[in-house]
């Protein structure tokens, strides 16, 4: 049964009687080195700056102050699994690792040890089953919903129909850039399109043979699924054999700042799925002004607020934080476990009252998280690059992924994986 809230006197209260209280521990996963650092950075800096506003506006989150100290991994797994065990000990509320590769060796030791992972937009699509997958989070969407969504896309603008058309998938040569393959080998059987498959290994400097074959075959869509240097390169090489931009789409992976400003004009009208909004008109952005640039506790040197992906962290940040205010009501305690964090990413309720209230209205799609569900209903958006005026725009509003393919996809996943690893019903 989903939670009600209680009254903000009676958790006033009982913060109010309390000692004083231990830190909430929220250790951040970060690469701001190796082959994918500047793209790491600009998140974790968003992530940061949204912990260090709480805390210096807020005095944390119901009177408790956040710990948030990075971990550095160069985005390598064996890595995140290091900084994991290191600080799992130290009351870690929840994870957070930013890789699909580190993901899929966290989920069993999460799952063992009790303590809740996000995998925000990325890792084990079916994570989005919490009645297989207790400790593991995908809200607000995932890979499958993003390649529905992209679909749905290229739908809209040719009037419902796309019989005989034809789309590459330039994807990263890993778990993360396979994960929409089945998504998409099943919308193309019901609409009717052709799915040619291009592999890149990373990390995706050498790509001309696969931009070859495209300008062989003239595909009418290209969808790149990449990460880091192989999305700058990948639109350079696009256009290079002058394949037209807005017919290029990439995963929220494939769509920041980082992407399309070394192409310079000629990235000019690129697109990408997102599932949260862009720019820094939201009233968020004038507090850290306020309490973290100008007070100079920016992570980094405050050139990424705003970006892309320094908005992803900061929204990532602002929804667990707002598992807090939900895990602190529903236990009565402002001192939260990880059981108890746990509770509340399970319990959590995203809507306009909420995101108005920490000034972040309209930033993301209404949603809201339950034992069966993690990962929320799985809207995006399409979003499209301005050369000129060096800014993204939201093109579509948030609409619905195709959930009459997905949830098949999902369950069929989730069960082989509950098979293989004897686990029972999680929400009886």
């Amino acid at each position: 049964m989903k939670f009600t809230k209680l009254a903000s006197f009676a958790l006033a209260a009982v913060i109010g009687a309390s000692p004083v209280l231990a830190d909430l521990e929220f250790p951040s996963i970060s690469y701001r080195t190796g082959p994918f650092g500047a793209n790491g950075a600009e998140v974790a800096d968003g992530w940061a700056d949204y912990m260090t506003l709480l805390n210096e506006r807020d005095g944390g989150v119901g009177g408790v102050r956040i710990n948030a100290v990075e971990c550095e991994t160069g985005f390598n797994a064996e890595k995140t699994v290091e900084c994991y065990e290191a600080t799992k000990g130290d009351g870690a509320l929840v994870y957070a690792p930013l890789s699909t590769a580190a993901t899929y060796q966290l989920i069993p030791r999460v799952t063992a040890d009790g303590i809740p992972l996000h995998s925000m937009g990325y890792g084990r699509t079916s994570v989005a089953n919490g009645d297989v997958f207790s400790q593991v989070f995908n809200f607000p969407a995932n890979y499958w919903n993003a390649a529905s969504v992209i679909v749905n896309h290229l739908l809209d603008i040719n009037d419902g129909s796309l019989e005989g058309k034809t789309i590459a998938l330039a994807y990263h040569n890993s778990a993360f850039g396979k994960e929409p393959i089945p998504t998409l080998e099943a919308l193309g059987e019901m609409h009717g399109f052709d799915l040619t498959l291009l592999p890149i290994d990373s990390p995706g400097q050498e790509q001309k043979s696969q931009w070859l074959q495209i300008r062989r075959e003239k595909p009418d869509y290209v969808v790149i699924w990449g990460w880091g240097v192989m999305n700058q390169v990948a639109i350079q090489e696009a256009a290079n054999i002058r394949y037209p931009m807005e017919n290029f789409i990439g995963v929220w992976w494939s769509g920041s700042d980082n992407d399309v400003i070394p192409s310079g004009m000629s990235s000019d009208g690129y697109k990408a799925v997102t599932f949260h909004a862009v720019g820094t008109d939201f009233p968020v952005f004038d507090d850290i002004q306020k309490y973290v640039t100008d007070a100079g506790l920016s992570a980094g040197t405050g050139a990424n607020v705003g970006t892309i992906l320094y908005n992803r962290g900061l929204y990532q940040a602002a929804l667990l934080t707002e598992s807090v205010r939900v895990a602190q009501e529903m236990h009565g305690v402002a001192d939260i476990t990880a059981a108890m964090m746990r509770d509340g990413m399970e319990n959590l309720v995203i809507n306009d009252e909420v995101m108005g209230a920490i000034g972040l209205a309209g930033f993301g799609p209404s949603f809201e998280v339950s034992c069966e569900n993690h990962g929320g209903p799985g809207l995006g958006a399409i979003q499209q690059w301005d050369a000129t005026a060096q800014s993204w725009s939201l093109i579509t509003e948030f609409s619905g992924s195709d959930m009459s393919v997905i949830q098949p996809l999902i369950d069929a996943d989730s069960s082989a994986y509950a098979a293989e690893n004897n686990i029972e019903s999680q929400c009886n």
